[in-house]
């Protein structure tokens, strides 16, 4: 069986935890982060649209002054998912795979758990109270379209059941 752990900036320890509670001793755990193309693709397209209009490389009121700041985001990027999935992987305590991907965040988590026999996340919208908004739209997206059993779990004790929503009136 595969075990596929969504390794999220704040989450993540509940997920790993998860995992070392519920998934069987001889299971293939594979920590998964994916990093969403956004921060970078933005800061491209502002140097090239608007910050690097008519100036060459090199030359302009500093040395330098117009490297493309998405380079450096970037590389801050996978240097922050890699640092995460080690902490995850020492947290695991026990062999597991590190996967990175990079794209469009909610797709590229349900592809990688196509073949899993169980996908691990954690809630990441209000946490205040149960109900469906303690799920954000990466989450919801992967929960609703998992090809294979889903794990939730809460990064922190749930919230009481005084939390639930009311129920919807009644029609006659």
């Amino acid at each position: 069986m595969r075990v596929i752990a969504w390794v999220v900036e704040g989450t993540w320890p509940a997920c790993v935890d998860a995992v070392r509670a519920h998934a069987p001793d001889d299971a293939e755990v594979v920590l998964l982060h994916v990093s969403g193309p956004d921060v970078p693709t933005v800061a491209h397209g502002a140097f090239a649209g608007l910050l690097g209009r008519g100036h060459r490389p090199g030359h302009g009121p500093a040395e330098g002054w117009q490297r493309d700041p998405g380079d450096r985001l970037e590389a801050l990027g996978g240097t922050s998912a890699a640092a995460l999935l080690d902490a995850a992987a020492r947290r695991l305590g026990r062999p597991c795979a590190r996967v990175e991907r990079s794209g469009r965040v909610e797709r590229e988590v349900v592809a990688a758990a196509e073949g899993a026999g169980l996908l691990v996340l954690a809630r990441d919208g209000d946490r205040s109270r149960l109900g469906p908004k303690s799920l954000g739209p990466a989450v919801r997206f992967a929960v609703d379209h998992a090809p294979c059993p889903v794990l939730l779990v809460w990064p922190r004790p749930a919230p009481g059941l005084g939390t639930l929503p009311p129920p919807p009136p009644r029609h006659p």
